[in-house]
């Protein structure tokens, strides 16, 4: 009974004043009762969290819980792009030339997404990539890569369900949830990084400071269940072959790497 309404809590509930009702009571003192109960209907791994279950004063607190810094190991190559979550790979695919990707049947516009055509113009005939989390991962997102950030902004307002039902049902949630994109500048090309809110509007809160970025970092974290969407430019990055559709990832680990420099690709 209990794996049923967290699950209607967090990942069905979108309305406006349930949503701010939802999120009073994760910040509340009150919400610190509810943890023990989360933890174990989600199958919370607690040997790899930096405190214990009652440490956490409120739900929320524990939702954007921070791990021991050896839970998660960063692949070292050069080359190599790394996830920036712990999630499930729920699709990868490419762009085409009318900057449309197919997810779970529907079509979504990485124009939307982005919000600008010219941005969107950089990543034409590229690759995308869907990382989704579900109430049971670990919530906060690391850098996949080394880079400048170019520019970074926020998009959409309200935010619905990014769960697999919520990408197959939904009205273009992936372009019209609450958003932020960071676009990055690497060695090899421009890589957006899209945060999408599933539920609460605002729900992601940035922590990284300055413009350099190292693969493995942390930039930000959700506050609740959400979605993360990967865009590289064309020709740049080349999928692991080991990657399948679902499949668990954690964060550090290889997703691909990328194949050429800019000076090698003028």
């Amino acid at each position: 009974m209990l794996k049923y309404a967290y699950r209607f809590m967090i990942e069905l509930t979108n309305g406006k004043w349930s949503s701010v009702i939802l999120q009073r009571f994760a910040r509340s003192r009150a919400s610190k009762f509810v943890v023990p109960s989360f933890a174990k209907i989600y199958k919370i791994n607690q040997s790899e969290m930096e405190k214990t279950l009652h440490e956490y004063p409120t739900l929320h607190d524990f939702f954007i819980r921070t791990l021991k810094r050896e839970a998660r190991m960063v692949d070292p190559s050069e080359t190599t792009v790394v996830s920036p979550v712990d999630a499930v790979i729920e699709d990868v695919g490419p762009i085409n030339q009318t900057s449309e990707i197919i997810v779970k049947g529907k079509t979504y516009s990485i124009v939307e997404m982005l919000g600008s055509q010219e941005t969107a113009n950089k990543y034409l005939h590229g690759t995308y990539m869907i990382l989704y989390l579900s109430p049971s991962h670990y919530h906060r997102i690391h850098s996949p890569v080394n880079g400048t950030i170019v520019k970074q902004w926020s998009l959409g307002s309200k935010s619905y369900p990014v769960n697999k039902m919520g990408l197959k049902y939904g009205v273009r949630t992936l372009a019209k949830n609450y958003r932020m994109i960071t676009e990055v500048n690497t060695l090899y090309g421009h890589t957006a990084i899209v945060k999408v809110g599933a539920m609460f509007v605002n729900s992601i809160e940035t922590t990284h400071t300055g413009s350099k970025l190292e693969k493995g970092t942390e930039m930000a974290y959700f506050s609740f269940g959400s979605t993360v969407v990967l865009v590289f430019e064309k020709g740049i990055f080349q999928l692991e072959s080991s990657i399948h559709t679902p499949k668990d990832i954690k964060i550090g680990e290889k997703i691909g790497v990328f194949q050429k420099t800019k000076e090698k690709a003028l």
